[in-house]
């Protein structure tokens, strides 16, 4: 063998072999060159490549001619078995299916630049099939005869990976092609990149290849409104996403319908925007018969002007516009006084009628920036959008009764009507309909109360809604800094029912207010900045638990904690997190991070490097209520995520029709490709069970195992379901 190598060695000189050139600049210092022992490195470099270097005659078996020690570990052949075919060929062990393959590579080498790149198939001397890659060159040897020289290695792995990821990607692709639900790819300049059968039915277009071409131009050929693509393209860069973006279209034919799109923006990895992708659904009976009731759903039935639902609305516009000119607004409450006499002596056909015209003589007063509504009754609520102070909604008041009180003509009898107004002034009064008309009714009460047919404005004081917040927000300071919250686990168990870990969540009984929900008193400390604080306290409470199951014996049980937006973007989390795991004594890869999919798609650079801190650290990272759009895949190729929580909802349908199954099995399959474990969150039946473990989810959370239980119960849950260690 050691003649072999030398004689190779001399050959590769000689006939230029490709690994000469890593030794050409060593040739052109001979000096240098003469103190290295040549054939040693050769020897070396040889030996050590995961892989077979060769040289083989051209003909009908390939016969080696020299083949390096790699091919023990390659073929399962010594060098001596192969080279001349003592026991075998190459030809011989290569797949019979890609034989053809090979000796074409081979043929179109010696006809072009005589390199050649081939990958395919060979058995293994154990029978086991494999995938190499053959990199190769024909050159002549030292008699001029034309000869391969070259270097084969195995990338059997490699190749099944790229296959599961196309097998996972031709699920998608099936999705998308079969999906009922338009579906399209669109350029960040406007065009249609591609789109599915559904959306070209939905369009009326013969084909996708028809829309895409038809549609090149989609500002101007698609939308009505072509400033509407412009709207999509501001709230896409402004959060990543739109959600129910509802527009009006033209078809094919020139028609009209009303959409719904809900997209995201699809980045590389260095962050660039590549395209936008969503899905596209006809609303438009569903529109015109939403706005139908939303006509009848906002207005009076009788006198044509806005309801409670509406006021609300038109209240809201009016303070945020009141707050960004710097200006004061006003909420009028008037009562009509005695109008129950109207009614008793005349009839509710009478008072009715009346109603109409105060209405109308109500509106016939409003400027631009003024609404009237009918709160109920004989009852009435005016919003002054634009006054700077009492004397100027004096004269507005004053020609509001001044129009009521002119005699109205009603069942052949004149009859002449006064009212009582309260009015309350935002921002001063409060900025929520709810307290402003509270305060609004509270002036017009005392307005009866010294003689009808006045008004009066509200003196301002804390009403009873305040004053219960502000005891809550107290309340929940106290607790927060006091510790008097307490945590409780939710198990985590796989596919046999064992526990393999826990999420913590946070509960509060008050004295003074008893169980109160997280519903309310978590947003409560978002908005007032104890959220920071209360995350800090699960964390504490969890990473001590769960080092308390280590010493019982559960090594392997990780506990799962929220991390809230707010903490999210501190720039020392990590840190902070370590100082947790260093004092409970607790390995980083026991703990769990849950977060959002929202809190990855606001500054990208910045969540990157928090979770690779995070990651460093040993820490897994999950993201909880997955499944919300199709944004979430191009993400999670980006960000160093371990798992993966099926949002609720996709859990709920799972056991009903199939294309809800259908997308829940998407989800785990690109879940899975992406290497990322599968979680199923809100599992409450048996048979929700049974089809996410078919569709492979790894573990099950939900009222269908065990409710969140106290830290007292722990031990007997884990004695009854052992698992984590």
């Amino acid at each position: 063998m050691k003649n072999n190598i030398y004689r190779w060695e001399k050959q590769m000189v000689a006939g230029k072999l490709l690994c000469r050139p890593a030794f050409a600049p060593r040739l052109r210092r001979r000096s240098a060159w003469s103190r290295i022992d040549s054939g040693r490195v050769l020897q070396v470099l040889v030996d050590n490549l995961e892989g077979m270097v060769y040289r083989s005659a051209i003909d009908e078996n390939w016969t080696f001619h020299f083949v390096s020690d790699g091919c023990r570990v390659l073929t399962g052949y010594t060098p001596e078995e192969l080279e001349y075919s003592q026991l075998t060929s190459l030809e011989a062990i290569t797949h019979p299916e890609d034989r053809v393959k090979v000796r074409q590579a081979v043929c179109a080498a010696l006809e072009a630049s005589g390199r050649y790149r081939v990958q395919y198939r060979i058995f293994h001397r154990d029978g086991s099939e494999k995938w190499v890659l053959e990199r190769g060159t024909v050159v002549a040897d030292e008699s001029g005869e034309h000869v391969l020289e070259g270097f084969i290695e195995e990338v059997t792995e490699q190749v099944m990976r790229e296959r599961q990821l196309a097998d996972a990607e031709l699920r998608y692709r099936s999705i998308f092609e079969d999906s009922v639900i338009g579906m399209f790819q669109t350029s960040i300049d406007g065009a249609y990149l591609a789109a599915n059968r559904a959306l070209a039915r939905l369009y009326g277009y013969a084909s996708a290849s028809d829309l895409i071409a038809g549609l090149s131009d989609i500002a101007r050929r698609l939308y009505v409104d072509p400033e509407r693509r412009e709207e999509f393209k501001r709230r896409i860069v402004a959060t990543g996403r739109v959600v129910d973006f509802e527009s009006e279209v033209y078809r094919c034919d020139g028609s009209r319908i009303w959409i719904s799109e809900n997209a995201h923006i699809v980045y590389d990895q260095d962050g660039e925007a590549l395209y936008y992708e969503g899905t596209v659904e006809d609303i438009t009976e569903r529109y015109r018969a939403r706005r139908e009731l939303e006509y009848q759903a906002t207005h009076d039935p009788l006198t044509g002007l806005p309801n409670r639902n509406l006021l609300q609305d038109r209240l809201h516009q009016a303070v945020l516009r009141a707050r960004r000119q710097g200006r004061r607004g006003g909420v009028a409450f008037i009562d009509l006084d005695n109008f129950k006499f109207v009614n008793d002596s005349l009839g509710h056909g009478a008072g009715d009628r009346l109603l109409v015209e105060i209405a109308q003589r109500l509106r016939a007063c409003l400027r631009d920036t003024d609404t009237v509504a009918r709160y109920g009754g004989d009852e009435f609520v005016l919003i002054l959008g634009d006054y700077d102070g009492q004397s100027d909604g004096l004269q507005v008041l004053q020609r509001l009764k001044s129009a009521i009180a002119e005699p109205f003509e009603l069942e052949g009898h004149e009859l002449q009507v006064d009212c009582s107004i309260g009015v309350s002034v935002f921002p001063d009064d409060g900025e929520e309909m709810e307290s402003l008309l509270r305060h609004a009714d509270a002036a017009v009460n005392h307005a009866k109360r010294l003689g009808k047919g006045q008004f009066q404005f509200y003196t301002s004081a804390l009403n009873s809604a305040a004053r219960d917040r502000l005891a809550l927000e107290s309340a929940l300071r106290k607790a927060v800094g006091n510790e008097d919250l307490y945590v409780v686990y939710q198990p985590k168990v796989n596919a046999l029912g064992r526990a393999v870990g826990f999420e913590a969540l946070v509960r509060w009984d008050s004295e003074e207010f008893g169980s109160v929900s997280p519903v309310r008193f978590i947003p409560l400390a978002e908005e007032t900045g104890l959220i920071g604080q209360l995350t800090w306290f699960v964390l504490r409470a969890a990473c001590h638990e769960a080092a308390n199951w280590r010493k019982a014996g559960h090594l392997d049980l990780r506990v799962a904690v929220n991390i809230s937006p707010r903490l999210f973007r501190e720039r020392d989390l990590a840190a902070l997190v370590r100082s947790v795991l260093d004092e409970a004594g607790l390995p980083p890869q026991n703990l769990e991070l849950e977060i959002t999919e929202g809190m990855l798609m606001g500054d990208v650079q910045r969540s990157l490097a928090v979770l690779h801190e995070l990651k460093a650290m040993g820490v897994d990272i999950a993201i909880d209520d997955f499944g919300t759009g199709y944004s979430s895949l191009a993400y999670l190729k980006r960000f160093p995520i371990d798992i993966l929580k099926v949002d609720r909802s996709f859990v709920l349908e799972c056991d009903g029709d199939a294309e809800a199954t259908a997308i829940t099995r998407a989800i785990v399959s690109l879940a899975h490709s992406l290497g990322l474990r599968v979680v199923a969150e809100g599992v409450e039946r048996p048979s929700q069970q049974a089809v996410l473990n078919a569709l492979g989810c790894e573990e099950f959370q939900g009222y269908l195992f065990a409710r969140p239980l106290p830290v007292e119960a722990l031990a007997a849950y884990l004695n009854a379901h052992p698992g984590g260690g």
